[in-house]
Protein backbone atom coordinates (compact mmCIF):
# COMPACT_ATOMS: atom_id res chain seq x y z
CA UNK A 1 0.00 0.00 0.00
CA UNK A 2 2.74 2.35 0.88
CA UNK A 3 4.60 1.32 -2.57
CA UNK A 4 1.57 2.95 -4.65
CA UNK A 5 1.27 6.15 -2.22
CA UNK A 6 4.94 7.19 -3.23
CA UNK A 7 4.31 6.00 -7.46
CA UNK A 8 1.71 8.52 -8.06
CA UNK A 9 3.78 11.30 -7.41
CA UNK A 10 6.71 10.03 -9.36
CA UNK A 11 4.16 10.23 -12.37
CA UNK A 12 2.69 13.55 -11.91
CA UNK A 13 6.51 15.07 -11.90
CA UNK A 14 7.56 13.14 -14.87
CA UNK A 15 4.44 14.18 -16.77
CA UNK A 16 5.18 17.77 -15.46
CA UNK A 17 8.43 17.85 -16.67
CA UNK A 18 7.62 16.18 -20.08
CA UNK A 19 5.07 19.09 -20.98
CA UNK A 20 7.84 21.62 -19.87
CA UNK A 21 10.25 20.24 -22.19
CA UNK A 22 7.70 20.28 -25.02
CA UNK A 23 7.10 24.25 -24.06
CA UNK A 24 11.59 24.77 -24.43
CA UNK A 25 12.20 22.85 -27.61
CA UNK A 26 9.10 24.49 -29.28
CA UNK A 27 9.78 28.33 -27.90
CA UNK A 28 13.79 27.62 -29.17
CA UNK A 29 12.87 27.28 -32.65
CA UNK A 30 11.87 31.35 -32.67
CA UNK A 31 15.78 31.86 -31.90
CA UNK A 32 15.09 36.03 -32.10
CA UNK A 33 11.83 35.92 -31.14
CA UNK A 34 8.09 36.43 -31.99
CA UNK A 35 5.79 38.39 -33.14
CA UNK A 36 1.92 38.38 -33.33
CA UNK A 37 -0.26 37.52 -36.87
CA UNK A 38 -3.46 36.44 -36.81
CA UNK A 39 -3.66 35.53 -33.50
CA UNK A 40 -0.22 33.10 -33.63
CA UNK A 41 3.29 33.76 -32.63
CA UNK A 42 5.28 33.72 -35.57
CA UNK A 43 8.96 33.34 -35.52
CA UNK A 44 10.79 36.45 -36.62
CA UNK A 45 13.22 36.39 -39.76
CA UNK A 46 16.55 36.84 -38.85
CA UNK A 47 19.37 40.24 -39.55
CA UNK A 48 19.18 40.95 -43.33
CA UNK A 49 15.52 39.48 -44.29
CA UNK A 50 11.88 40.35 -44.21
CA UNK A 51 8.71 38.43 -43.92
CA UNK A 52 7.53 37.67 -47.47
CA UNK A 53 5.02 34.86 -45.91
CA UNK A 54 3.34 34.87 -42.62
CA UNK A 55 4.18 31.62 -40.85
CA UNK A 56 0.50 29.03 -40.92
CA UNK A 57 1.05 27.38 -37.29
CA UNK A 58 2.05 28.83 -33.94
CA UNK A 59 5.88 29.26 -33.18
CA UNK A 60 7.26 28.50 -36.88
CA UNK A 61 8.84 30.42 -39.39
CA UNK A 62 7.12 32.30 -42.47
CA UNK A 63 8.77 32.36 -45.66
CA UNK A 64 11.94 34.68 -44.99
CA UNK A 65 13.93 36.59 -48.19
CA UNK A 66 17.18 38.65 -48.11
CA UNK A 67 15.89 42.35 -48.43
CA UNK A 68 16.43 43.70 -51.96
CA UNK A 69 19.65 46.03 -53.19
CA UNK A 70 19.78 49.27 -51.70
CA UNK A 71 17.64 48.53 -48.89
CA UNK A 72 18.71 46.81 -45.22
CA UNK A 73 17.67 45.18 -41.87
CA UNK A 74 20.10 45.43 -39.55
CA UNK A 75 17.46 43.93 -36.80
CA UNK A 76 15.35 40.22 -36.45
CA UNK A 77 11.64 41.98 -37.76
CA UNK A 78 8.63 40.52 -38.62
CA UNK A 79 8.19 43.50 -41.19
CA UNK A 80 7.43 42.74 -45.11
CA UNK A 81 9.66 45.19 -46.17
CA UNK A 82 13.36 46.44 -45.42
CA UNK A 83 14.39 50.06 -44.93
CA UNK A 84 16.05 51.59 -48.00
CA UNK A 85 19.49 53.00 -47.55
CA UNK A 86 20.55 56.34 -46.89
CA UNK A 87 22.26 58.33 -49.73
CA UNK A 88 25.40 59.55 -50.28
CA UNK A 89 25.13 61.46 -53.76
CA UNK A 90 23.32 64.45 -53.68
CA UNK A 91 26.18 66.85 -54.67
CA UNK A 92 24.99 70.23 -52.78
CA UNK A 93 25.50 68.17 -49.85
CA UNK A 94 29.19 67.88 -49.85
CA UNK A 95 28.86 63.97 -48.79
CA UNK A 96 30.55 60.52 -49.91
CA UNK A 97 30.08 57.38 -48.40
CA UNK A 98 32.01 56.09 -45.80
CA UNK A 99 30.79 52.26 -44.86
CA UNK A 100 28.65 50.43 -47.52
CA UNK A 101 25.16 49.35 -47.56
CA UNK A 102 24.68 45.58 -46.87
CA UNK A 103 21.40 43.83 -46.82
CA UNK A 104 22.22 43.94 -42.56
CA UNK A 105 23.61 47.06 -42.76
CA UNK A 106 23.24 50.83 -43.54
CA UNK A 107 25.01 53.19 -45.59
CA UNK A 108 27.20 55.64 -43.62
CA UNK A 109 28.05 59.21 -44.96
CA UNK A 110 31.02 61.56 -44.23
CA UNK A 111 31.94 64.89 -45.15
CA UNK A 112 33.80 65.00 -48.33
CA UNK A 113 37.92 66.76 -47.93
CA UNK A 114 37.37 70.22 -46.30
CA UNK A 115 34.12 70.00 -45.38
CA UNK A 116 32.51 69.29 -42.19
CA UNK A 117 28.86 68.95 -40.88
CA UNK A 118 27.36 71.90 -38.93
CA UNK A 119 25.20 69.70 -36.76
CA UNK A 120 28.39 68.57 -35.06
CA UNK A 121 26.70 64.64 -35.29
CA UNK A 122 27.81 61.81 -36.63
CA UNK A 123 24.24 61.69 -39.28
CA UNK A 124 25.04 64.48 -40.91
CA UNK A 125 22.89 65.28 -43.91
CA UNK A 126 24.70 68.43 -44.91
CA UNK A 127 28.27 69.78 -44.70
CA UNK A 128 29.79 73.12 -45.25
CA UNK A 129 32.93 74.46 -46.52
CA UNK A 130 35.82 74.43 -44.20
CA UNK A 131 37.22 78.29 -43.21
CA UNK A 132 40.11 79.43 -45.19
CA UNK A 133 42.64 80.85 -42.51
CA UNK A 134 44.96 83.62 -44.03
CA UNK A 135 46.12 84.46 -40.67
CA UNK A 136 47.13 80.57 -40.00
CA UNK A 137 45.09 77.53 -38.79
CA UNK A 138 44.88 77.15 -35.13
CA UNK A 139 42.67 74.10 -35.17
CA UNK A 140 42.13 72.41 -38.52
CA UNK A 141 38.99 71.48 -39.89
CA UNK A 142 37.19 67.90 -39.24
CA UNK A 143 34.33 66.03 -39.75
CA UNK A 144 32.78 67.45 -37.21
CA UNK A 145 34.10 70.80 -36.75
CA UNK A 146 34.89 74.05 -38.50
CA UNK A 147 38.27 75.58 -38.58
CA UNK A 148 40.03 77.38 -35.75
CA UNK A 149 41.76 80.60 -37.68
CA UNK A 150 45.03 82.23 -35.11
CA UNK A 151 43.80 85.36 -33.83
CA UNK A 152 45.24 88.94 -35.28
CA UNK A 153 46.73 91.29 -33.27
CA UNK A 154 44.57 94.08 -31.22
CA UNK A 155 46.30 96.74 -33.65
CA UNK A 156 46.09 95.25 -36.56
CA UNK A 157 41.81 93.70 -35.71
CA UNK A 158 41.38 97.87 -35.16
CA UNK A 159 42.88 98.95 -38.24
CA UNK A 160 40.64 96.65 -39.51
CA UNK A 161 37.39 96.80 -38.55
CA UNK A 162 37.95 100.76 -39.13
CA UNK A 163 38.52 100.23 -42.34
CA UNK A 164 35.60 98.32 -42.61
CA UNK A 165 33.30 101.02 -41.15
CA UNK A 166 34.87 103.28 -43.53
CA UNK A 167 34.39 101.42 -46.79
CA UNK A 168 31.00 100.48 -45.72
CA UNK A 169 29.53 104.14 -45.09
CA UNK A 170 31.35 104.64 -48.48
CA UNK A 171 29.70 102.53 -50.14
CA UNK A 172 26.09 103.78 -48.40
CA UNK A 173 27.09 106.99 -50.09
CA UNK A 174 27.55 106.25 -53.20
CA UNK A 175 24.18 103.62 -53.47
CA UNK A 176 22.79 106.51 -52.27
CA UNK A 177 23.99 109.26 -54.75
CA UNK A 178 23.53 106.17 -57.80
CA UNK A 179 19.77 105.74 -56.53
CA UNK A 180 19.21 109.73 -56.21
CA UNK A 181 20.54 109.79 -60.25
CA UNK A 182 18.88 107.14 -61.69
CA UNK A 183 15.56 108.20 -60.01
CA UNK A 184 16.20 111.42 -61.64
CA UNK A 185 16.67 110.69 -64.68
CA UNK A 186 13.64 108.01 -64.60
CA UNK A 187 11.36 111.08 -63.80
CA UNK A 188 12.61 113.10 -66.47
CA UNK A 189 12.17 110.36 -69.15
CA UNK A 190 8.68 109.77 -67.85
CA UNK A 191 7.57 113.73 -67.92
CA UNK A 192 9.41 113.88 -71.56
CA UNK A 193 6.93 110.50 -72.19
CA UNK A 194 3.87 112.22 -71.42
CA UNK A 195 4.49 115.72 -73.03
CA UNK A 196 5.48 113.65 -76.27
CA UNK A 197 1.72 111.76 -75.99
CA UNK A 198 0.18 114.55 -75.41
CA UNK A 199 1.69 116.37 -78.64
CA UNK A 200 0.60 113.96 -80.41
CA UNK A 201 -3.17 114.69 -79.93
CA UNK A 202 -5.30 117.24 -81.71
CA UNK A 203 -5.20 120.74 -79.80
CA UNK A 204 -2.63 118.96 -76.93
CA UNK A 205 -5.92 117.74 -74.70
CA UNK A 206 -6.71 114.07 -74.07
CA UNK A 207 -10.56 113.15 -74.57
CA UNK A 208 -10.07 109.71 -73.92
CA UNK A 209 -6.88 108.37 -72.39
CA UNK A 210 -5.93 105.22 -73.11
CA UNK A 211 -4.43 102.47 -70.72
CA UNK A 212 -1.20 103.93 -71.79
CA UNK A 213 -1.77 107.15 -70.03
CA UNK A 214 -3.46 105.67 -66.89
CA UNK A 215 -1.45 105.68 -63.40
CA UNK A 216 -0.10 102.34 -62.26
CA UNK A 217 0.20 102.14 -58.47
CA UNK A 218 3.45 100.59 -57.59
CA UNK A 219 2.57 98.01 -54.61
CA UNK A 220 5.74 98.03 -52.06
CA UNK A 221 7.06 94.26 -52.17
CA UNK A 222 8.84 94.45 -48.94
CA UNK A 223 6.65 92.94 -46.62
CA UNK A 224 5.33 89.45 -46.92
CA UNK A 225 1.69 88.89 -45.09
CA UNK A 226 0.82 85.80 -43.31
CA UNK A 227 -0.96 83.75 -45.87
CA UNK A 228 -2.16 80.07 -47.18
CA UNK A 229 0.39 79.41 -50.05
CA UNK A 230 -1.46 76.65 -51.52
CA UNK A 231 -3.06 78.81 -54.35
CA UNK A 232 0.63 79.64 -55.30
CA UNK A 233 2.40 76.62 -54.92
CA UNK A 234 2.65 75.61 -58.44
CA UNK A 235 3.90 79.26 -59.46
CA UNK A 236 6.21 79.71 -56.44
CA UNK A 237 7.63 75.76 -57.77
CA UNK A 238 7.73 76.84 -61.22
CA UNK A 239 10.72 79.76 -60.09
CA UNK A 240 12.60 78.12 -57.27
CA UNK A 241 12.91 74.78 -59.26
CA UNK A 242 14.08 71.16 -57.65
CA UNK A 243 17.88 71.98 -56.98
CA UNK A 244 17.09 75.08 -54.90
CA UNK A 245 14.15 73.67 -52.94
CA UNK A 246 16.50 70.91 -52.31
CA UNK A 247 18.61 73.15 -50.88
CA UNK A 248 16.18 75.35 -48.71
CA UNK A 249 14.54 71.74 -47.16
CA UNK A 250 17.59 70.08 -46.49
CA UNK A 251 19.09 73.76 -44.74
CA UNK A 252 16.14 73.01 -42.38
CA UNK A 253 16.74 69.81 -41.52
CA UNK A 254 13.99 67.92 -43.63
CA UNK A 255 14.87 64.59 -43.51
CA UNK A 256 16.78 63.17 -46.50
CA UNK A 257 14.06 60.27 -47.03
CA UNK A 258 11.24 62.80 -47.34
CA UNK A 259 13.06 64.22 -49.88
CA UNK A 260 14.10 60.96 -51.86
CA UNK A 261 10.20 60.19 -51.65
CA UNK A 262 9.45 63.42 -53.28
CA UNK A 263 12.05 62.27 -56.32
CA UNK A 264 10.70 58.39 -56.40
CA UNK A 265 7.27 59.53 -56.26
CA UNK A 266 7.46 61.64 -59.40
CA UNK A 267 10.80 60.29 -61.40
CA UNK A 268 11.74 63.02 -64.36
CA UNK A 269 9.38 65.39 -63.49
CA UNK A 270 10.99 68.25 -61.50
CA UNK A 271 8.37 70.44 -61.17
CA UNK A 272 5.76 67.74 -59.82
CA UNK A 273 8.94 67.04 -56.96
CA UNK A 274 9.04 70.27 -56.40
CA UNK A 275 6.18 70.80 -55.96
CA UNK A 276 5.43 67.89 -53.03
CA UNK A 277 8.43 69.08 -51.42
CA UNK A 278 7.07 72.74 -51.24
CA UNK A 279 3.93 71.83 -49.85
CA UNK A 280 5.80 69.36 -47.28
CA UNK A 281 8.15 72.45 -46.29
CA UNK A 282 5.23 75.06 -46.63
CA UNK A 283 3.00 72.64 -43.83
CA UNK A 284 5.63 72.98 -41.38
CA UNK A 285 6.36 76.70 -41.59
CA UNK A 286 2.41 77.67 -41.28
CA UNK A 287 1.09 80.93 -42.20
CA UNK A 288 4.53 83.00 -42.11
CA UNK A 289 5.85 80.20 -45.05
CA UNK A 290 6.00 82.89 -47.49
CA UNK A 291 8.12 85.36 -45.72
CA UNK A 292 10.30 82.18 -44.73
CA UNK A 293 10.68 81.75 -48.06
CA UNK A 294 11.57 84.68 -49.46
CA UNK A 295 14.20 85.20 -46.65
CA UNK A 296 15.87 82.00 -47.25
CA UNK A 297 16.10 82.30 -51.22
CA UNK A 298 17.97 85.56 -50.11
CA UNK A 299 20.04 84.41 -47.61
CA UNK A 300 20.95 81.54 -50.06
CA UNK A 301 21.90 84.34 -52.62
CA UNK A 302 18.75 83.80 -55.24
CA UNK A 303 18.06 87.35 -55.12
CA UNK A 304 16.04 87.06 -58.24
CA UNK A 305 14.08 84.49 -57.25
CA UNK A 306 13.30 85.87 -53.96
CA UNK A 307 11.93 89.10 -56.48
CA UNK A 308 9.68 87.21 -58.59
CA UNK A 309 8.59 84.87 -55.44
CA UNK A 310 7.70 88.61 -54.07
CA UNK A 311 5.67 89.83 -56.77
CA UNK A 312 3.33 86.04 -57.08
CA UNK A 313 2.39 86.05 -53.32
CA UNK A 314 1.62 90.04 -53.25
CA UNK A 315 0.19 89.93 -57.40
CA UNK A 316 -3.06 89.12 -55.47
Amino acid sequence: MAAHVNRCPARITTAVLFSLLVSVVSSSQCIDGTYDHDGMQCCKCGIGLYVETHCTANLEFGQCVPCPAETFSSHPTGLTSCEPCTSCSHDIANLEEEVTCTSARNRKCRCKKDHYCASGTDICTLCQSCAKCPEGIKVPCTGNNNTVCNERGKETEGGDQTGKIVGIIFGILLIAAVGVGVGVAVWFYCKRQGQNTLSQLPNGHVENPGPELELVEIRPLTEIPDMDLQPYLSDIAEEIGWPDMKDIAMRDKIPMTRIDNCERNHPHNTHEQTMELLQDWVQGQGLAAGKKLVQNLEKYGRQLKADKVKAILLRG
